[in-house]
């Protein structure tokens, strides 16, 4: 049986969006009457985690599965500042990060991450302008949409 890479993704996706909706209309009827800081600290602390758990693994790229992600944190920005742009940190740039932070994890060998790290490898040819950190890309030989189940 063949499966594309959405419907995998999507999978791992939903359940996600729907705990943090669940999550932000809990917070929405607990502080229907609170202040901006008390709803902003409470998004961050009890949604926000919920969105980001395991984003560097799963990270999504796809436009549905972002704004899928981003309209729960323009709720939460509506309801706790009154308006769609708050000046909290995208969930795409914190992404990024996370995924920088696990790759640094990996090649600096750290125990949870030393199987990925042993995976890492130099590349064949350093010029002097390259840094003696430099990761060799890797090509993937397989589309990830043909994945077997």
């Amino acid at each position: 049986m063949r499966s594309n890479a959405g419907m995998l993704m999507r999978i791992k996706l939903t359940p996600a969006v729907k705990k943090a909706w669940k999550a932000l209309h809990f917070t929405m009827r607990v502080l229907k009457k609170g202040n901006s800081n008390t709803k902003s600290l409470a998004y961050m602390s009890l949604v926000r985690p919920i969105l980001e758990y395991g984003a560097a693994c799963w990270d999504p790229y796809r436009e549905g599965q972002i704004s899928a992600l981003d309209r729960v944190q323009k709720k939460a920005a509506k309801f706790a500042h009154h308006t769609n742009s708050p000046k909290w940190e995208t969930l795409t740039s914190r992404r990024k990060l996370s995924r920088i932070c696990a790759l640094f994890k990996a090649y600096s060998g750290e125990p949870a991450w030393k199987p990925i790290g042993d995976r890492l490898h130099r590349p064949h040819y350093l010029s002097r302008v390259d840094r003696e950190r430099k990761i060799r890309s890797r090509r993937q030989r397989t589309d990830i949409g043909n994945i077997l189940l």
